[in-house]
């Protein structure tokens, strides 16, 4: 934060070539759109400049963070930016930090450095009030919770507050407690996961956690069994966009690099599962499940016309799956021939 507060911001048209430069990625990577947790003031008047230049090929539901951002969007309510591109609907929270920095907020101390139990970023009756402040205003609230004691504390804060019917996340969810993996179902909170964070995280995840703790990593199937859906994702650009990258963390909770049997197997989901988390979960998860996440008649046109077939082609080849073509609203905006299309 020291450094953060001196950084100084980009021009504006830097930011809108950056912008727009991370769009043709994703894309071309086979997004037709993403949930961006935590989005400034700066970032959304360059967001709508693009829009209403016709320089925004893509989907993008936003959640807004900062002080500043959610004080205008708190009296202002929700947003829709051009045929709906963007649409500003959530408030991002960051209740704790990474498990890699030993920052996730856990129960007991951390095995390989006994002296902490991680961060809590935000003091439970803050985090009630802001919950209390989103519901008020419309917003879903998005809550960044890594380790499990994270997780608890958001969850308590969530079924204090009253979130039934309101489809709040929990971002993350990495590591939870036998007792709390079934009160996301109960209270109808999302568990908003990334699958390669599992496969990043697998080779000294059990040295910062120890054996008793590993139940609870990366539980999908322990999630899905109680019903819960789960919104997939990769966290980039802390990992790849790719999204086959993600599907295939999912089905196989191996490394990209295959030097690994599986770990812990019995919480990988199934293909149709890891799929239905990078599309229509998602679109459920943003509440756009009426006009995204599925090929039927009624919805909007964004799709992906893919090099093999996810659903029936080998297991290893899952990760190395490209998009021939990406489609949003109807209008082709990459082919792997053309590159990007005008």
């Amino acid at each position: 934060e020291l450094v953060r507060a001196v950084i100084p911001s980009p021009a504006p048209e830097r930011l809108e070539q950056a912008l727009e430069d991370a769009i043709l990625e994703c894309v071309a990577k086979g997004l037709t759109g993403v949930h961006e947790m935590g989005v400034d003031l700066p970032t959304l008047a360059a967001y709508r400049r693009l829009v209403e230049r016709g320089r925004f090929p893509f989907r993008n539901y936003v959640a807004v963070s900062g002080r500043k951002a959610w004080a205008e969007y708190r009296e202002r309510g929700r947003e829709t930016i051009g045929d709906r591109r963007v649409v500003v609907g959530a408030l991002k929270l960051w209740l704790d930090g990474a498990l890699g920095s030993r920052g996730a907020a856990l129960h007991a101390p951390y095995c390989d450095d006994p002296t902490t139990r991680g961060l809590v970023l935000i003091p439970p009756d803050e985090l009630e009030r802001l919950l209390r402040e989103a519901r008020e205003a419309g917003f879903q609230a998005c809550v960044h919770a890594i380790g499990d004691r994270a997780n608890t504390l958001a969850l308590d804060a969530m079924e204090k507050v009253g979130v039934t019917g309101r489809r709040h996340r929990v971002e993350h969810a990495q590591i939870l407690t036998a007792a709390d993996v079934p009160r996301f179902s109960r209270l109808g909170v999302i568990p908003s996961m990334q699958a390669t964070h599992c496969t990043s995280d697998m080779r000294w995840a059990g040295e910062r956690l120890g054996p008793d703790r590993l139940a609870g990593a990366y539980a999908w199937r322990s999630l899905l069994a109680t019903g819960t859906i789960i919104a997939g994702g990769s966290d980039f650009p802390v990992e790849d966009a790719n999204p086959f990258h993600g599907l295939y963390a999912s089905v196989t909770r191996r490394p990209g690099d295959g030097g690994h049997e599986g770990w812990q197997p019995e919480e990988r989901m199934t293909r149709d599962e890891a799929v239905r988390s990078f599309t229509c979960w998602n679109a459920w998860a943003a509440g756009q499940e009426a006009e995204l996440g599925s090929l039927e008649a009624g919805k909007r046109a964004d799709l992906v016309v893919l090099s093999d077939d996810v659903f029936t082609c080998d297991e290893s080849r899952i990760k190395d799956v490209v998009p021939v073509l990406t489609m949003v609203g109807g209008a082709v905006v990459f082919t792997s021939e053309a590159g990007i299309a005008d």
